[in-house]
């Protein structure tokens, strides 16, 4: 006898749009009950903390290392204190004390990432994450690149361009380049089934 009566169970891995407006909510809620807002860039992050308005530098407790931040006014628990989800450039990452309109003052620290090409998903491992797939980073200018970069990513969009016409790319169309130049230089082979590779 077959078993024709088998329940098949088929789940949904993709979240509905309530749970995601709840996740979304949940994640907002989480970041505003932190002492601090953050922001951050493919390439670095930046923190910002509100402090008294009579509070100096020295006053302050901040130290910046490769994987750890402490963040903090001296003989106060500290504002951030954690382990670092990635490596970040010490020499190249600062902190100011600057006064803002209201007269608090708000304590700046901005963090250069070892890797560029990484989003965080928390400023330390023990802050709640964000997540980092629903991140739409602002297309950058061709102008802001540095000069091999920006040859790098010229030569993607030709060829995305040339494969879109049905055309060569910009290897291939070197490949004919060379073929051809071979050919007429010695014009006494038969290159009737030379193909390119």
């Amino acid at each position: 006898m077959a078993d024709t009566d088998k329940e098949v169970v088929v789940s949904n891995t993709e979240p509905t749009p309530e749970e995601e407006a709840a996740a979304r909510a949940k994640e907002a809620e989480e970041q505003a009950a932190l002492p601090y807002k953050w922001t951050q860039t493919i390439g670095d992050l930046d923190i910002t903390v509100e402090v008294p308005g009579n509070l100096k530098g020295k006053d302050l407790n901040v130290e910046i290392k490769k994987k750890k931040l402490l963040v903090g006014v001296k003989g106060q628990e500290p504002i951030i204190n954690g382990d670092l989800p990635h490596e970040i450039k010490v020499d190249e990452s600062t902190w100011t004390l600057a006064t803002s309109p209201s007269g608090t003052k708000v304590l700046e620290i901005h963090l250069d990432k070892v890797n560029k090409m990484e989003w965080w998903a928390h400023v330390v491992t023990s802050a709640p994450k964000i997540d980092v797939t629903k991140i739409q980073p602002e297309s950058s200018k061709l102008s802001d690149l540095d000069g091999e970069t920006r040859g790098m990513v010229e030569k993607m969009m030709y060829d995305q361009r040339q494969k879109e016409m049905g055309k060569p790319t910009s290897d291939e169309q070197k490949k004919e380049d060379m073929l051809k130049k071979f050919m007429q230089q010695h014009p006494e082979m038969d290159f009737s089934k030379a193909k390119i590779n």
